[in-house]
């Protein structure tokens, strides 16, 4: 397998550390870009200062964007003329940054991009500071985007949505509350684990991945125990980067294609949706991938000589989730459509290790109910 051929691209320069993320004002101005647009979240919206950006243009995106909120961002960038785009959140607003960076100039359409490889160069800089640790977006060449008439996640991905710079600051996510903490956690670790269990998995690739389970395993109930702990949070970031590095060669398989209804359909933030989803997920794989399966078992330190199912359960749960889809207000009826929905969802279940038919995914629903 290690002759296998890969491809792993990756931002061209990356700065991990606590008090990095002020330096962004700094590192506009050694390369002369002096028209920022910063793409964020309400709440980050309001602290730019953190970046040593007051006063710059500043576009606010919603959780779960849909096409209508990604047309009126690149409404927003055009009118700004910026030089550089910067993703400043969690995956929502660093993908809108990637979509916004290729479509603002030169001045193209959504459809025009839309799918792999399509995207051409872009004159503006690509900045992303992730304020989560889950999504890995800032790592890699792919955005999702909400189609909303028919809920599908549609994927675009092209190597000019590569950023030019990312920023790993700790300090960054301290502000984040546990159960966004564990949500975002368990997002990073659904990345790791389907990619290591991947039909299309890489050795190169697995190291990422493993250390990536491992790294959460050991620091996100530390991270949740004290939300000010710099060193928990650092190693949930890279986590979260090592995640998003798998993305791009591997890509996620089962577990994201069954969570993405949650989220399109029902508005459940997408770490939660995963979160609710992993444990049946990893359970349902085992038979496929036994080995592997230990391997991430043990990675997570999950008590032997318990069924997966519960084990990995117990895990979340034990993060303070509260892990059945009837708590976050999913109805029931609407599950045979959700599975249906899921199943459709063939670039990601075509690569599970397992072969999963509609009525198994309503079975998982159903579990996860």
């Amino acid at each position: 397998m290690l002759d296998q051929p890969l491809e792993i691209l990756q931002p061209g320069c990356v700065r991990n550390g606590a008090g990095q993320a002020v330096r962004a004002a700094s590192w506009l101005r050694d390369r002369g870009l002096t028209r920022p647009v910063v793409i964020a979240d309400a709440f980050n919206a309001t602290r730019l200062n953190a970046l040593g950006l007051d006063g710059a243009a500043c576009v606010s995106v919603r959780p779960e964007p849909d096409l209508s909120d990604l047309n009126q961002a690149v409404t927003a960038a055009r009118a700004a003329r910026p030089d550089v785009v910067i993703g400043f959140g969690g995956g929502s607003a660093m993908d809108v940054a990637k979509l916004v960076a290729v479509l603002q100039d030169p001045v193209t359409t959504f459809d025009d991009i839309s799918g792999p490889g399509r995207a051409g160069p872009r004159r503006a800089a690509l900045m992303q500071i992730p304020t989560t640790a889950g999504t890995g977006s800032e790592a890699g060449t792919r955005a999702l985007i909400t189609e909303p008439g028919t809920l599908r996640k549609i994927a675009t991905e092209s190597l000019h949505m590569l950023a030019d710079m990312v920023i790993l600051d700790p300090g960054l996510t301290v502000s984040l509350p546990g159960p966004v903490t564990a949500a975002t956690g368990v997002d990073a670790l659904a990345h790791c684990v389907e990619a290591f269990t991947s039909r299309r998995s890489h050795p190169v690739i697995d190291h990422y991945a493993l250390e990536g389970i491992r790294l959460i395993g050991r620091f996100l109930p530390r991270a949740l125990a004290d939300g000010d702990d710099l060193e928990a949070r650092a190693a949930l970031l890279l986590a979260s980067f090592y995640g998003g590095v798998c993305l791009g060669p591997v890509n996620t398989t089962a577990g994201h294609a069954v969570a993405y209804p949650l989220g399109t359909r029902h508005h459940l933030p997408h770490g939660l949706a995963n979160a609710l989803i992993f444990p049946h997920v990893l359970a349902a794989n085992q038979g496929a991938c036994p080995d592997k399966t230990a391997l991430v078992a043990a990675a997570l330190d999950l008590e032997q000589g318990r069924p997966l199912l519960q084990a990995a359960h117990d895990f979340c749960a034990g993060l303070g989730l509260q892990m059945r889809l009837r708590d976050h207000g999913v109805p029931e009826d609407d599950l045979p459509e959700m599975a249906a929905e899921a199943h459709a969802i063939r670039r990601l279940l075509d690569w599970n290790p397992r072969d999963l038919s509609r009525e198994d995914i309503l079975a998982l629903y159903r579990a996860a109910y």
